[in-house]
């Protein structure tokens, strides 16, 4: 049988744990586009940000079937394991949701899951 001291620190265990379940529900269903701001030419590196326009390029990489996207002349980079069996055209309007990096000089939006694109109809 546990002492009194044990028994209370065994619920306040309980209690955080059940605390930080609640609170993973909660973030998990607001989603990180909640915390995003949309992309502006002030966004900065490491800025998690959202942009919606059309694909004016759609180039893939030579090695890792990787994308880059040109949405109204903003360079965005779609890893092969964020891609997914999506197909993006030129002319499709999209909805990024990404972070902002520096590559080779140039500021690109960073697509990190397969959910943070998508093709609007």
């Amino acid at each position: 049988m546990l002492e009194r001291q044990e028994r209370t620190a065994f619920l306040l265990l309980l209690a955080v744990c059940m605390i930080v379940a609640g609170a993973h529900l909660v973030l998990t269903g607001i989603g990180k586009a909640a915390f995003a701001s949309p992309y502006s030419s002030q966004s900065r590196e490491g800025d998690l940000v959202t942009l919606q326009g059309t694909v004016e390029k759609v180039t893939v990489t030579q090695s890792g079937g990787h994308l880059i996207l040109r949405v109204d002349g903003i360079p965005v980079f779609v890893p092969a394991s964020a891609r997914g069996d999506l197909p993006v055209l030129a002319g499709d309007r999209v909805a990024v949701l990404g972070t902002i990096q520096i590559y080779q000089g140039e500021r690109e939006i960073v697509v990190q899951s397969r959910g943070d694109l998508r093709v609007l109809f």
